[in-house]
């Protein structure tokens, strides 16, 4: 077993599993599972296989994410939560002293992510909620470290800035993650990826990675930054 950061920090772990290394997470909610993950006992403690073809956070971990910027206590705003897979592990990271606020806006899938991940975890909240209206939210609380967003949408790089000019302090976090084919199917994604980074730093951030998520996630790449304020 490899330990990625300190076990008291929550961070995630790689352990040898079937001959190939495995990302895990300690499970915060030990025995439940989100996505049918594998599951294996570490030094008494229940974890979590996280899946890099189901969650693009671990995808951009196993494609050399710098610095990665979670750990336990931290708070984060989670936009397009979905059905709540990569929330749940970034619930086991946070642990009792973070908190994730996860914002989804389709109502079958918001009834799933509550059922499958924030009925069993206090650190979750769910937020039903339009993305692009950031002001609407009710259930925020706190500061909020870092900003999350992964949503399949034209505007997803404003909707990255928006909510983070509503809730970010200076020195705050953000991981974007992009989807070429949403923004424009016929461009090269690589360029789109290129003009997204762009946006951003003309809208008071540093980008310190730009990472391509294939094999994982083909078409995408997670974009980490700095909000200047």
């Amino acid at each position: 077993m490899t330990e990625k950061e300190d076990s008291e920090n929550n961070k995630f772990i790689i352990l040898k599993i079937d001959g190939k290394n495995r990302l895990l997470t300690k499970s915060f909610a030990p025995g439940i599972k989100v996505y049918n993950e594998r599951t294996s006992h570490v030094k008494g403690h229940n974890y979590r296989v996280w899946d890099p073809f189901h969650s693009k956070l671990a995808a951009a971990i196993i494609k050399g994410l710098k610095n990665f910027p979670i750990k336990g206590g931290t708070r984060i705003l989670y936009l397009g939560a979905s059905t709540g897979t990569t929330v749940s592990h970034l619930s086991d990271i946070v642990g009792d002293k973070g908190v994730v606020f996860g914002v989804e806006m389709a109502p079958r899938v918001a009834r799933e992510f509550v059922e499958k991940v924030a009925k069993h975890r206090k650190n979750v909240i769910p937020i039903i909620a339009d993305a692009r209206k950031p002001n609407k939210y009710h259930s925020i609380f706190g500061n909020i470290d870092l900003v999350y967003c992964d949503i399949a949408q034209p505007d997803q790089t404003q909707i990255a800035i928006t909510n983070c000019q509503t809730y970010l302090p200076e020195g705050g976090k953000l991981l974007l993650t992009i989807k070429s084919r949403s923004i424009d199917v016929s461009r090269d994604p690589k360029t789109i990826f290129i003009e997204e980074a762009k946006r951003l730093e003309s809208s008071r951030f540093k980008v310190i990675q730009t990472l391509y998520l294939e094999p994982f996630d083909k078409d995408h790449a997670m974009i980490s930054a700095v909000f200047l304020k």
